[in-house]
């Protein structure tokens, strides 16, 4: 089958041309079926896994030969079947990985609760036990206890580690979809990210307008994202790369807490 897959691919490229739905969509789904079914017989990576993505998208630029310097979006619609036929069996592997992980942060989360409960009874523990001492130094202990409970070193790492959490989710959502994820494994990154970015994000009353709007703008592109990505369209891709910039541009900004603190540093 190796050795025809050049024909399969035009051979179904011709039949799709007959009945009318030769679309850039169409010719990336025709590379990815043959690419993925030959391509089980090779291993990751080898020689004769490269030569086989080279032959399927020179079919198609030989089936595309007319239109000489305006067949880009057929041959990148080539490029992209063929690299979502390729690693079809990998993305299985990858989505297996994310299940993983997830359950691993579920359980991480719980063990970081647990460790947090029992700070708060040793620090209410303290607390009763400076109930006891003269008032200048019970005043010293609740100081010191409040101090702790209210850590803004704390609170900030764990703003600033569910930002990058959101980004990196974002990021491997646009990496599946480029690359060949499926899309339910393109919606989990999505999720994920908005699990994240849910954890991250301030009361709304210590917001500044201009992040609050940056913020509903996210919103509004994650909620863009699943709805392209239901109706399996295209512009998903180009939804998650704006997605990933607005991200970015946003959890780089100061939140407003952040910046009074410098101020007084300063």
């Amino acid at each position: 089958m190796p050795n025809n897959i050049k024909q399969q691919i035009q051979a179904d490229l011709q039949q799709a041309k007959e009945t009318g739905q030769l679309r850039t969509d169409r010719i990336r789904e025709i590379v990815k079926s043959a690419v993925s079914q030959v391509g089980s017989e090779f291993k990751q990576g080898s020689t004769e896994l490269r030569s086989l993505v080279r032959d399927a998208v020179s079919a198609v630029i030989e089936n595309f030969q007319e239109k000489g310097s305006e067949l880009k979006d057929e041959v990148t619609a080539s490029i992209e079947g063929a690299l979502e036929g390729i690693n079809s069996k990998r993305h299985e592997s990858i989505a297996q990985t994310q299940t993983d992980i997830k359950r691993l942060q579920a359980q991480l989360d719980g063990e970081e609760e647990e460790l947090q409960q029992e700070i708060d009874v040793i620090l209410a523990e303290i607390e009763d036990t400076g109930k006891q001492e003269p008032a200048t130094t019970k005043t010293a202990i609740d100081s010191a206890v409040n101090a702790i409970k209210d850590s803004e070193e704390v609170g900030l790492l764990k703003k600033r580690y569910a930002q990058l959490q959101a980004q990196l989710a974002i990021v491997r959502a646009n990496l599946a979809a480029r690359y060949g994820g499926r899309s339910l494994e393109v919606q989990d990154y999505l999720d994920e990210a908005k699990h994240w970015y849910d954890k991250a994000r301030p009361q709304a009353e210590s917001m500044a307008v201009q992040v609050e709007q940056k913020r509903s703008q996210l919103e509004d592109q994650l909620g863009e994202a699943g709805t392209s990505l239901a109706r399996k369209e295209r512009q998903i891709k180009q939804t998650l790369r704006q997605l990933l910039l607005t991200a970015a541009d946003l959890f780089k900004d100061k939140q407003p807490a952040d910046k009074e603190r410098d101020t007084i540093h300063k």
